[in-house]
């Protein structure tokens, strides 16, 4: 149990501490392209600005829902706080979703009036900055993300991984308007970055809003559940109303497990922990509940399998 409780701390430190690492890069890119931004007159710089912006509240409520959901389980809280990611998802994707409209309103106007951009070589140079450090940020915290199966986590380097393309979008931007001339672009690129923001929180409260809604494992994961049930075939009578559930990166499955009608009690039960420390060992954070029934008495299942153990009972 030490060795259990020592990898889930040291896995939990790991999730919060890139966590935390996301609100730093955030909070420093937010201030470099706020600043720019002011500086250059430029509407697709300040949407990136506000695109890091909303990042770095994504980035916070990240860090506090990873703290919550890692709590064990209480007893207000009876299958554990797994949830608290998917409703942080759901705020991210709103919160996603406000800034695109307001980007998409800014650079409506700036269309209509115009406007120049100056110091264009500074915005080029600092939107660079930007996707790079976007881009290894991302994937550290996606990496350790998928390892974890933490929502909030993958949801905040989903962000990151689209800053780095509207940062490289702005980019080019930039460097058009640089070779041509022509201010337009500019608003161009802050709609572009708006429509691929909004793309982002669809995907995002997608996600978010099917753990919410009790969504099953995958196929994979139920049919690997099946196959390892179907190994032991020899020890019970049929399974039935497999069912199987989400909440943040823990999994829960029950089932109604047949077996021989005169089965002793402690067999069943010693044959169920079998079962479920089998089915544990291929698939993490699984809870799972087994409701033992007994075969009928015309079953033809336990005579095949030569499973009853008393002889005078009638199949």
């Amino acid at each position: 149990m030490a060795g259990i409780n020592n990898r889930y701390f040291e896995a939990h430190k790991e999730i919060t501490s890139v966590a935390r690492l996301s609100i730093y890069s955030n909070a420093f890119l937010l201030l470099l392209k706020l600043a720019a931004g002011v500086l250059m007159g430029s509407i697709s710089v300040l949407s990136e600005a506000l695109h890091s912006g909303i990042d770095l509240l994504a980035a916070i409520i990240a860090n506090y829902s990873v703290r919550e959901a890692g709590k064990p389980a209480d007893d207000v809280h009876k299958f554990g706080h797994g949830k608290f990611e998917n409703i942080s998802g759901t705020v991210e994707a709103l919160l996603i979703f406000i800034a695109a409209i307001a980007i998409l309103i800014k650079a409506a106007e700036k269309i209509k009036i115009g406007g120049e951009v100056e110091f264009i070589g500074a915005g080029v140079i600092i939107m660079g900055i930007s996707a790079a450090v976007n881009l290894v940020i991302s994937r550290r915290i996606m990496k350790i993300a998928r390892r974890a199966e933490s929502i909030a986590l993958e949801a905040d380097a989903y962000h990151l991984t689209t800053d780095v393309y509207t940062s490289l979008g702005v980019f080019v931007g930039l460097v058009l308007i640089q070779l041509t001339g022509n201010p337009v672009f500019d608003p161009v690129l802050a709609i572009l970055v708006a429509l691929i923001i909004i793309k982002a929180s669809y995907n995002l409260t997608k996600r978010s809003i099917s753990g919410l809604m009790d969504v099953k494992l995958s196929d994979g994961e139920e049919n690997l559940i099946k196959s390892i049930i179907t190994e032991h075939y020899s020890q019970y009578a049929g399974f039935h109303n497999l069912r199987t559930r989400m909440s943040g990166a823990e999994r829960f499955v029950d089932l109604h497990l047949v077996v021989p009608r005169n089965q002793h009690v402690i067999e069943a039960h010693e044959f169920c922990n079998h079962l479920e420390k089998d089915i544990k060992e291929k698939i993490p954070n699984l809870s799972i509940l087994i409701h033992i029934e007994p075969c009928k008495e015309e079953c033809e299942i336990c005579r095949k399998l030569n499973v009853c153990k008393t002889p005078d009972v009638r199949l």
